[in-house]
Parts: C-alpha cells; structure tokens; sequence
C-alpha cells in the first residue's frame, strides 16, 4: 500500500496535477464564485509558465546533479552496484530490451568494468506490476550488459526492489553475504544525492558514481548566449516541465524517505 500511495500522492504536488486540481476548481466555481475560478485559471498559467521554463527547471536540476560531481578518477572498488530504471522489457512489439532515457547506467557500468574497476556488477531493480509485464529490470539490465561483453559470471542480478530504499536493503544483504565492503554507485546525476544517503544510512561503504547527467556548464550558458536566447528560453516547452517535475519528483522523495527514517 505504501508503495502505491508513494506513487499516486505526489501527484497532486507535481506541476500538471496542481494544474489539473485548479482548472477543476476553476469549471466548479465558474458561474457562482468567478472571482474564485479567476484566481485559479491565474494559479494554473503561473505554474505552468514557472515549471517549463529552461531557467527554472534546468537549475533546479543542476541543484541535485553537481552535488557529487565524478571523481577525475573513479577509484577501485570491490563491486559495481547499479539501480534500475534504465531498461524497457522486451513486450512486443520491441524485438529485444531498450535502454530508457536513464541507460547510460548500464553503459557505464560496463565502461567501468572493462577498465577493471570492479570485478562484478550487481544489478537492483524488479519490475512493479502496474507497470506493465515483463521480467525485472535487474534482468533486462543483464540482456544488455551480457550483449556488450560482459560475462554472465560476474553479474549478480537482486530482481526484488521496488524503490531504492529496497535496493539499499536487498544490495546489504548481497555485499553482506559476499564479505564486500566498498563498491562503485552507478544511478543518474538527479537520484544520486537521494540514493547516497539511503546506502550509507544502510551502512554502506559507497562511493557516488553518478551518469545521465541532464545539465551541463554547456548547456547553463546557452541560456543567456543572446538576448534571444535568454528570452525563448523563459518560453514554456514540454521537455523542460518533465526536467522540473523530475527534479522536484526527488526532493519530494528526499522529504518522504526522511520522514520514514529511511536517510
């Protein structure tokens, strides 16, 4: 149950479902409180336009990315945990498992193997069944990592997570069974402040090895290259709005694991 009202609550504290709550409150009160229903439509413009604009939404990524800005060297570890979220099962009509926007984790991970950073890479991730058939995400992980080169013999799949507090746990346990201490953490740059905390509160010798990094200094900069551009960019567009409710996704989430104890 918690997991399912994990889900479905922040909902209505993300940017459509806020606006969703006001324009229902705006067609409700539109005939016997029109002042009320104006103030709503107004509340909905003014999200909208502060959450898919590129200033706001790209900076507030930038404020959970360049928390763990990689290392010049990724340092040697015992193990290379990777969390799920990066793959899409092989559901028809896909001819095989895809990597989702978050797949450079797997990418990575196999970058940093090949360099012999670690010798095994444990994969965390099951599958939520709301969210479609198909085998875990710790599986279709090991379909394209095994695809790439990497031998099956130093792939250790925990297919049962359903949230990174999960992950932490389940990955314990492995590490725990195994006698490992130090391992690499491989997550996106935005999941990565989150995901820390959680693994060290575990007790977890981690070190961050964020990827999938939305923001760079490059693309900070090509907000205010020109006046055009520092105008546009105030514009609303859709892939902004996604980056802003994805940033605030992980600070609601920061919120809700503190108060369970869980950081």
């Amino acid at each position: 149950m918690f997991l399912y009202l994990s889900k479905l609550l922040p909902l209505f504290f993300y940017p459509l479902g806020l606006i969703s709550v006001c324009l229902i409150v705006a067609l409700v009160t539109l005939r016997k409180r029109p002042r009320m229903a104006t103030i709503a439509i107004s509340l909905s413009l003014a999200i909208l336009l502060l959450s898919s604009n590129a200033w706001v939404a790209k900076y507030m990524i930038r404020s959970l990315e360049w928390q763990n800005i990689p290392f010049p060297q990724i340092p040697n570890a015992e193990a290379i945990v990777v969390l799920g979220g990066a793959t899409k099962s092989a559901t028809w009509p896909r001819p095989t498992v895809d990597l989702s926007e978050a797949g450079d984790r797997v990418i990575y991970a196999a970058q940093l193997y090949f360099q012999q950073k670690a010798p095994i890479i444990i994969l965390s991730g099951g599958r939520i069944d709301w969210r479609g058939s198909g085998s875990s995400e710790s599986a279709d992980m090991a379909t394209i990592l095994t695809s790439i080169g990497v031998p099956a013999a130093a792939i250790i799949q925990e297919p049962n997570s359903l949230n990174t507090y999960q992950n932490a746990v389940n990955v314990r346990k492995i590490l725990e069974a195994r006698g490992i201490k130090k391992v690499l953490l491989i997550t996106s740059a935005m999941h990565t402040p989150r995901s820390l905390k959680i693994f060290k509160r575990q007790g977890i010798d981690v070190i961050p090895t964020p990827t999938d990094f939305l923001v760079s200094q490059g693309e900070l900069e090509e907000l205010t290259n020109t006046p055009k551009a520092a105008i546009l960019n105030l514009l609303p567009d859709t892939n902004n709005l996604n980056q802003f409710t994805s940033a605030l996704k992980e600070y609601i989430g920061t919120f809700i694991y503190s108060l369970r104890g869980w950081l």
